[in-house]
Parts: structure tokens; sequence; C-alpha cells
């Protein structure tokens, strides 16, 4: 269960992911040391810390992308919605229920419409009129419908950077998941650009729990519920996103915050 502090005391939501004593390793190396984590439903959690201290290595771990790496090995325990992902679950079920946007856009060299169904054209969905409704439902609730709407048969690298990262959520979107990891997903873009993202999260966050690694602090501020400071390899805190950024109980999450380091 989840732990979320309301005003007028504690409710108890369940949690949509629970990581529990997770340490990965790169052959000897150990990378992450000791993870404790959850993510509520509807709730968006921000992980934030310097360059190399382990955030976009733990978010793989979630829909298994370290399975790539020959000397990856993860122990304790990843649980979606109370099953281990580790043991006995589909990858290909998993990263169905669990997307994954990149830092930098990544369309295939192929139309709008062919890059939102992809995905589903792979699992077998041939029916047209289902597939031009699946596109259109992904597009909107990408924010990127009215920009693209007659321009669905155009190459997607013709769209703009901040159009094309949009593309990518919709692409996700389609797969019909049910949490979608965020791995810096502005840190390419423009001002503008960002801000239409951030504000793309906020609604995305009524039907999907979402986790957004970035190295802006402000950013996380904006769009996040709660926040997690990661520090060579280790999860020095995690709570409200508030509480963390104006009291943090670690004196490293502070000298972090303040710009002392970092």
């Amino acid at each position: 269960m989840d732990i979320q502090e309301k005003s007028g005391g504690i409710r108890m939501t369940p949690a949509r992911i629970e990581v529990g004593g997770l340490d990965l390793f790169y052959g000897d190396f150990r990378a992450l040391k000791g993870i404790n984590f959850s993510l509520g439903r509807q709730e968006v959690s921000a992980l934030i810390g310097p360059s190399g201290c382990g955030k976009s290595t733990f978010i793989r771990i979630l829909n298994r992308m370290n399975d790539l790496i020959p000397s990856c090995r993860v122990t304790g325990s990843v649980l979606l919605d109370g099953k281990d992902i580790y043991n006995g679950m589909d990858v290909t079920e998993l990263r169905t229920r669990v997307g994954m946007v990149f830092q930098k856009p990544n369309p295939f060299n192929m139309s709008v419409f062919d890059n939102v169904v992809y995905g589903k054209r792979m699992q077998g969905l041939r029916n047209r009129q289902k597939l031009e409704e699946l596109a259109r439902t992904a597009l909107v609730k990408a924010a990127l419908w009215d920009e693209v709407k007659d321009r669905l048969k155009k190459s997607a690298l013709s769209l703009s950077g901040g159009q094309q990262q949009r593309l990518c959520i919709a692409r996700s979107i389609a797969m019909e998941p049910e949490i979608i990891l965020m791995d810096e997903p502005t840190s390419a873009l423009d001002p503008i650009a960002t801000g239409k993202i951030e504000e793309l999260i906020g609604d995305l966050k009524k039907e999907y729990s979402i986790i957004i690694v970035t190295h802006a602090m402000h950013q996380a501020a904006r769009v996040s519920d709660r926040t997690a400071f990661f520090l060579l390899g280790e999860l020095v805190e995690y709570s409200d996103t508030k509480t963390l950024f104006t009291n943090p109980s670690d004196k490293r999450t502070e000298d972090y915050i303040s710009g002392r380091f970092g």
C-alpha cells in the first residue's frame, strides 16, 4: 500500500508499482543500492539527482529495458499491481502496460498515422476503422490532434521537435498503457514546447500513473506529486514534492536543491 498524507489525516491508496530492496549490478558493479519506491494511481513522481546517479537506470528497470544488457542483474522485488515483473510476467505484456518516452523524440520514418498505430498493428490489429479511432484518441490525449489532423499521411519527421515528442507520447498512449515512464522528455525541447509537455503531463495524470526523470528541479516542482532524490545509486529521499523542496529530511537533499553540488 502507498501512504499519502492529506489534510485531515492519512489515506491509503493501492500502489501501482512497489519496489523493495532493489539492487542492480553491471557485472560486479552495484549501480543501484537497496531502492524502495512506490507509485500510486493517477500520480506523477519525479526523479531528480545529478547526472549518473541512477535515475534513468531505475526507470528502465520498471519495463525491463535493462534486460537487453548482458551483464545486468537485478535483485529485490518489483511489483506491478502486486505481481513480480521479473518472475513469470511476459515482457511484451509488461511493455504494453508500462509505456516509455525517451529523452530525444524518436519517431519512425513513416507517416504520422502509421507512427501512432504501429504498436497495435504489430499486435495484429488490422481493422482500419479501429486504427483510425485509436489514432485520433491517442493524438487528442497527446494534445496534438488539432495540429496534425490534416497531416496524418505526411512524414512524422516533418514535425517540429516538440510535436515529435508529443507524437511519441501518442504512440505510447495508443498501446493503452496504465503507466507512462518519461526519461527527460523535454531536455531537447525549447521552452514553449517544454511548457506544452508539462501541461500535457497534468492532463495525462487523470488517466495514467507517470514517472518523469528530470534534471530541472523547477520542472519537478511544477508537474509532480512526489519527488525522489537519487545520489550515487541510492534513493536518498522520497516524499511529497512540496515537502522535499521546502523541508527535506536529509542534508544531502538540502545541499542538492540549494545548489551546493550537482
